[in-house]
């Protein structure tokens, strides 16, 4: 199994301590998208960690629109620790969906865009 080089993976005991400030820290950071890996809802070893992160999520969707970013640049997603096939085929996705878009409007406004493909940040 293998994913993009592009993306950088940033590991937290629980997708719960996600915060709005972590998700927004990464595009202002240089990262073109970011994606949310948590645990299957209903599965939470921290029982409702992965529905808080799901509610910060959308909601820093809601702030990036508002500021012209663009929420489809995040996203979350449900996966057990099994689903590692899944877990690449996710990574490609959003890779593939971050290239469509191009590169973050805060990478262009900074001058850095000129970097390959920005990073995903997972």
């Amino acid at each position: 199994m293998q994913y993009p080089t592009n993306i950088r993976i940033i590991k937290v005991p629980c997708t719960g301590k996600v915060d709005v400030i972590h998700l927004l820290t990464a595009f202002e950071a240089g990262a073109d998208g970011v994606f949310v890996v948590g645990c299957m809802e209903g599965d939470c070893h921290y029982v409702e960690g992965n529905l808080f992160a799901k509610k910060r999520v959308k909601r820093v969707k809601a702030i990036l629109d508002k500021v012209g970013i663009g929420g489809q640049r995040l996203e979350m997603y449900n996966l057990s620790a099994g689903m590692g096939g899944r877990f690449a085929e996710v990574a490609q996705e959003m890779t593939e969906r971050i290239q469509e878009l191009g590169p973050s409007p805060i990478r262009i406004a900074k001058g850095t865009a000129a970097r390959p493909t920005g990073e995903v940040a997972a």
